[in-house]
């Protein structure tokens, strides 16, 4: 069994419109839902043994915030996270090392969709499908044995945290 943790950047500001994409950093309502979810992860125990974020800079900040709450993990910036398509993340997800537990940072739509793909179906994927609105949480279980036999389909959504449920 594998836990695999799907998580989209807080929610980005759009006030420097000369700005990157890529440096676009959080918005005041991102950095303000982050203490709720970091609680969340806390209570409920989430600690991945190993995090792979996107470089830009809103994912970083996403993952700064609630890095206190997930334990002691190896912490990866990996480029080709930033906005990568569900196939690239599924190919990442696949070549994740032996640990059982593992989170991904990164955006949509590729975040999304890969929660689609390996989610089998149910109310949850469902509400997926609807909308992974920002600073999203989606954790999944997956039962495989390895990270390479992961395929769609082979996962059960077991935790989809959105900031505005958050109290």
């Amino acid at each position: 069994m594998r836990r695999l943790h799907v998580l989209r950047h807080a929610k980005s500001a759009w006030d420097d419109h000369g700005l990157p994409d890529h440096e676009r950093p959080l918005a005041p309502r991102g950095q303000r839902d982050l203490p709720r979810l970091a609680a969340w992860l806390d209570e409920h125990g989430v600690r991945p043994r190993l995090i792979a974020c996107s470089t830009a800079v809103r994912a970083r900040q996403t993952l700064e915030g609630v890095r206190p709450s997930l334990g002691e993990p190896e912490v990866l910036l990996e480029p080709s996270l930033y906005l990568a398509s569900p196939g690239a993340l599924l190919d990442r997800v696949r070549s994740l090392p032996d640990v059982t537990e593992a989170m991904l940072v990164g955006h949509n739509p590729g975040l999304q969709l890969l929660a689609m793909l390996l989610a089998s179906a149910s109310a949850e994927r469902d509400r997926i499908a609807a909308k992974l609105p920002t600073g999203a949480l989606v954790t999944l279980e997956l039962d495989v044995e390895r990270w390479a036999d992961v395929d769609a389909g082979v996962a059960r959504v077991t935790a989809l945290v959105l900031p505005r449920e958050l109290a």
